[in-house]
């Protein structure tokens, strides 16, 4: 089981998974949970009132090392089903699963106008996967955490041109053998593929935009998922229409409330334990 997620929905499904005795692969960011992290105080979770939100996360991720279950700290950029399996790309490397959770919360990041209908004809949000396809042609790379500089400089190697316009601060003025520009993008231009980047002066001529972020949006993360609005579309038992995919927590909508993702996590876990077995 890979379970794509360390906030409250991901470490729930971990803990009920591995009580199963379920080989697992937790994926998770850098900070897991920050939202939970950055609460003041809590009043309404089960048996801890008025408990402070670090305090929380903190009792939540040790009851997950103490059952022996570690974080794989890679973002997964991909998830895709076949043959009856999935296979994940992680940071350039492939994960395969019988079934998969996700639990990524949302993202609060906006997405670029012109993003979504250009995903899969020019806009990527992995280098080391889809940089191959762009040997020899102009690119842009727009990234909102410092994990971009060392991705852009595996697109110079391959790429004739490099734009990279970093939206987080400290970044560097220079990368050899990349164009830096330090502008907000304002969209994405293309029709049927890209074949633009509009910054706040300019605007660049480019066949591939390449965006980094701390996760990718969940309607982008699995190929033929359906959605509902912003979130993915679930039922009772946690289950996407994909066979084998379950989703939990934020991801699957409101209300944002760290009880409903602790439950739908367990919920999710006990399910795809039964799908497994089956």
């Amino acid at each position: 089981m890979a379970i794509v997620g360390c906030g409250p929905a991901g470490l729930s499904a971990a803990v009920n998974a591995h009580i199963r005795r379920k080989n697992l692969a937790l994926f998770g960011v850098k900070f897991c949970a920050p939202k939970l992290f950055r609460s003041p105080w809590i009043d309404n979770y089960l048996g801890f009132p008025h408990i402070k939100g670090e305090e929380l996360r903190e009792r939540f991720l040790n009851h997950v090392q103490e059952m022996g279950i570690s974080i794989t700290r890679d973002r997964v950029d991909a998830v895709y089903q076949e043959n009856g399996s999935f296979s994940l790309q992680v940071s350039g490397r492939i994960y395969r699963a019988r079934t998969v959770i996700i639990a990524t919360g949302v993202e609060q990041v906006k997405l670029l106008p012109g993003e979504e209908p250009l995903v899969g004809k020019g806009v990527s949000y992995c280098a080391t996967c889809d940089g191959p396809l762009y040997k020899g042609k102009t690119v842009a790379m727009v990234s909102y955490t410092q994990d971009g500089e060392e991705e852009v400089k595996f697109l110079a190697e391959m790429c004739t041109l490099v734009y990279y316009i970093p939206q987080y601060d400290e970044a560097p003025d220079t990368i050899p053998g990349v164009t830096v520009i330090k502008q907000k993008p304002k969209r994405i231009l293309g029709e049927d593929t890209v074949s633009g980047l509009e910054l706040e002066d300019r605007q660049l001529t480019v066949e591939g935009v390449f965006i980094e972020r701390e996760s990718v949006p969940a309607g982008q993360l699995v190929p033929g998922i359906n959605m509902n609005g912003n979130y993915i579309q679930v039922d009772r038992e946690q289950a996407t229409n994909i066979p084998g995919l379950y989703a939990a927590g934020d991801c699957t909508g409101k209300p944002f409330q760290l009880a409903k993702a602790v439950g739908e996590g367990q919920v999710a876990a006990l399910n795809a334990v039964k799908y497994l077995d089956a």
